[in-house]
C-alpha cells in the first residue's frame, strides 16, 4: 500500500465492515515518535526560502524523508520548521 520510504510502511493495516457488509482496509493512526529517543545526525539552521525537502535531499539524500525532520523536530506542521530563518531544526538518524 505504502512505499518503504513512507512513514505510514509499518503502520498496521486494519479493516471495517460498513453495515452493507462491504470490507474496506485502512491504516490505524500513526502517533509521532518522541524526539527525544531519535538520535541526532545534524542540526540544520533555517535559511531565507528554505524548504524541509531541500533539507532532506542535503542531510539524507532523499527529499521524501522531510517527514523524519519533521518527527525529531517535534512538529506537526511542516511549514512552521522553515518558516523562521534562523531557526535550527534536527535531522535524526534514519531508523530502518
Amino acid at each position: 500500500m505504502f512505499d518503504q520510504n513512507s512513514r505510514y510502511y509499518k503502520i498496521e493495516t486494519a479493516t471495517l465492515t460498513d453495515a452493507s457488509g462491504r470490507q474496506m482496509a485502512y491504516k490505524r493512526r500513526r502517533f509521532l515518535p518522541r524526539a527525544e529517543d531519535l538520535q541526532t545526525l545534524t542540526k540544520v539552521s533555517v535559511v531565507q526560502s528554505d524548504r524541509l525537502d531541500l533539507i532532506s535531499v542535503r542531510t539524507l539524500g532523499d527529499p521524501e524523508q522531510f517527514w523524519r525532520i519533521c518527527d525529531a523536530s517535534d512538529a506537526m506542521n511542516p511549514p512552521d520548521l522553515t518558516a523562521e530563518p534562523g531557526k535550527s531544526v534536527r535531522v535524526p538518524i534514519p531508523q530502518p
